[in-house]
């Protein structure tokens, strides 16, 4: 197997099993294995809780660095009024600034299903007007009694 550590005066070394325990009992330190399916198999003589603690500790950087995306809802009737279709812009427009998918969608009651044609209208209306802070993901669909259109936010330049 081949051993690598900082303790080790070349950098790395191929040595039997028996070798690189007793090289690592005699630093004081343990015998981890890196990479079983290598050849021959990698390990490093190392402090295994130290290793550990690293390890986590990079886990943890990776994750906070990552961003998490709410789908937020914004619901609407066939016949919504333009007062009423803008303020809910106005909601969308923050939502899709703050980074959040808006999953947009008419809710057709009772007999209301005839406007089908009004739903998409007001879908594709809104999508026009939040042209500078999103895109459309998933173009207006009528699934049952709902038409559902999904924006997710533009990508911030950096």
């Amino acid at each position: 197997m081949r051993v690598v550590g900082e303790n080790i005066a070349e950098g790395n070394k191929v040595l039997t099993l028996e070798d690189a325990l007793n090289l690592a009992q005699e630093l004081e330190l343990d015998l981890v294995e890196i990479s079983p399916t290598a050849d021959p198999p990698v390990c490093k003589i190392v402090d295994y809780q130290k290793f550990l603690y690293e390890e986590k500790k990079r886990l943890k950087k990776i994750k906070s660095n990552t961003t998490k995306v709410e789908v937020k809802e914004i619901r609407f009737t066939p016949n919504t009024d333009d007062h009423d279709f803008d303020f809910k812009l106005k909601h969308a427009e923050k939502f899709l600034s703050a980074g959040n998918k808006v999953k947009a969608f008419v809710f057709f009651k009772g007999r209301s299903i005839v406007y089908k044609d009004q739903g998409q209208i007001l879908l594709l209306k809104m999508a026009e007007r939040l042209e500078e802070f999103g895109t459309v993901e998933q173009m207006p669909k009528l699934e049952g009694r709902r038409m559902t259109m999904i924006l997710s936010p533009k990508a911030k330049k950096k």
